[in-house]
C-alpha cells in the first residue's frame, strides 16, 4: 500500500465504504457488555472484536478501515494472529484513537478540553510500528444555553489542540481524523447547533492552517446538523441534510478529501436514514460517508451476547449494518432494505 497520505485519506473514504470505530475505551465497552450480560474481560473484548474483524463480507466490501483502542492494537486473535493482520488482510486499514479524553476545562463549569498532547509524538511513532495509517483525536463541544455552553474559550482550547494533534500525526505518517463533536444532549434545537457548529469548524480550519497540516492527508469526523435529544422535537432526514450540506459548504475547505460522520446518539436507522439524505442531495465536493461505533455495533453486541455458537449471528448483524451505511454513503439506501433483513 502506498505511504502517501492523501493516498491513505482517499482510500479511507473509499466509494461505498466508512470506518468501524471499535476504540471504544475499556470503560465505555463494560457499559455496552453490561448491557448483554458479558464480563469485560482482555478476553471477552478480544473475542468480540475478533468476530468483527472476521466478518468477512462486511470487512471487505463496506468498511475502509478500523479505528483501534491502545489495547486492541495489541492484541493477538484466539490464534495468534495479530487483530492489526485480520484488518489489514481484509483490505481495511487499521487506525488508532490517541487522546486521553475530555476532562473539566479549568475556570469554564460545563466545558471539557481533551488531553492527551503530552507524550503523543513518542505514542504515534510506536503506533505506526505497530500497523496504524490513521488516528482519531475527540474534541467535545457541549450545548447548554442556560449555563452559556460552549464558552468561545473551550471552542478556541478544543480547535488548537486538536490542530497540534494532527501536524504531529502527519509528522508520523499518520491521516489524523479530526473530530470536533457538537455533543446533541441538550435541549438546543437545530439552528443552535448550525450556529455552534460553525464557529466551531471555522475555528477548526484556522487552527489547521495555522498548524501547517495538509488538508489533502486528513479526514473531518463532524456531527451532523441535528436538534438536541432533549428538545422534544425530531427533525426529518431532509431537514438534517440540507442544513448539514448548506453548513460545510460555508465551512469546510474543498481540499479535505472526506467528510466521516459520527452518529452522536443517534439510532442504528437513523443515522443511516440520515446519512443517506445527505448523499441523496449531492453531488458534494468531497465523500461523506459514516465513521460509526455504536450505530454499526449495537445489534452485533446484541445478536452475539457473549456465546461462541451465536458468533456467526453477530457477524450477519454487523454485515447486515454495515451493508446499509454502505448504501447510505452512496445515497442508495431504502428504508425497504432494512425491513428485507
Amino acid at each position: 500500500m502506498s505511504e502517501r497520505l492523501e493516498d491513505i485519506a482517499a482510500a479511507m473514504v473509499a466509494d461505498g465504504k466508512g470506518i468501524l470505530a471499535a476504540d471504544e475505551s475499556s470503560g465505555t465497552i463494560k457499559k455496552r457488555f453490561d448491557v448483554i450480560g458479558v464480563e469485560s474481560t482482555a478476553d471477552s473484548r478480544r473475542d468480540y472484536r475478533e468476530m468483527l474483524f472476521r466478518a468477512t463480507s462486511a470487512m471487505k466490501n463496506h468498511i475502509s478501515g478500523v479505528i483501534l483502542y491502545d489495547e486492541t492494537i495489541r492484541q493477538k486473535a484466539a490464534d495468534g494472529t495479530p487483530l492489526v493482520d485480520l484488518i489489514r488482510a481484509s483490505g481495511a486499514i487499521p487506525g488508532i484513537k490517541v487522546d486521553a479524553g475530555a476532562k473539566p476545562l479549568a475556570g469554564f463549569p460545563g466545558d471539557t478540553i481533551t488531553e492527551g498532547l503530552d507524550g503523543l509524538r513518542e505514542r504515534l511513532a510506536e503506533y505506526y510500528k505497530l500497523g496504524a495509517r490513521f488516528a482519531k483525536w475527540r474534541g467535545v463541544i457541549d450545548i447548554n444555553e442556560e449555563e452559556n455552553v460552549p464558552s468561545s474559550t473551550a471552542i478556541d482550547a478544543n480547535c488548537h489542540a486538536l490542530a497540534r494533534y494532527a501536524a504531529l500525526c502527519q509528522e508520523a505518517g499518520i491521516v489524523p481524523i479530526v473530530e470536533p463533536e457538537v455533543l446533541m444532549d441538550g435541549s438546543h434545537d437545530i439552528d443552535t447547533c448550525y450556529e455552534i457548529t460553525k464557529v466551531t469548524l471555522l475555528q477548526l480550519y484556522s487552527e489547521l492552517y495555522a498548524a501547517n497540516v495538509s488538508l489533502e492527508g486528513t479526514i473531518l469526523k463532524p456531527n451532523m446538523i441535528i436538534g438536541g435529544k432533549k428538545s422534544g422535537i425530531k427533525n426529518s432526514p431532509e431537514e438534517v441534510a440540507e442544513k448539514t450540506i448548506k453548513l460545510f459548504r460555508e465551512t469546510v475547505p474543498v481540499a479535505v478529501p472526506g467528510i466521516a460522520f459520527l452518529s452522536g446518539g443517534q439510532s442504528d436507522e437513523e443515522a443511516t436514514a440520515n446519512l443517506n439524505a445527505i448523499n441523496a442531495i449531492g453531488p458534494h465536493p468531497w465523500k461523506l460517508t459514516f465513521s460509526y461505533g455504536r450505530a454499526l455495533q449495537a445489534a452485533p453486541q446484541k445478536a452475539w451476547s457473549g456465546k461462541v455458537e451465536n458468533i456467526a449471528a453477530g457477524q450477519a448483524a454487523f454485515a447486515h449494518r454495515a451493508k446499509m451505511n454502505s448504501l447510505a454513503a452512496l445515497g442508495k439506501w431504502q428504508q425497504t432494505a432494512e425491513k428485507a433483513a
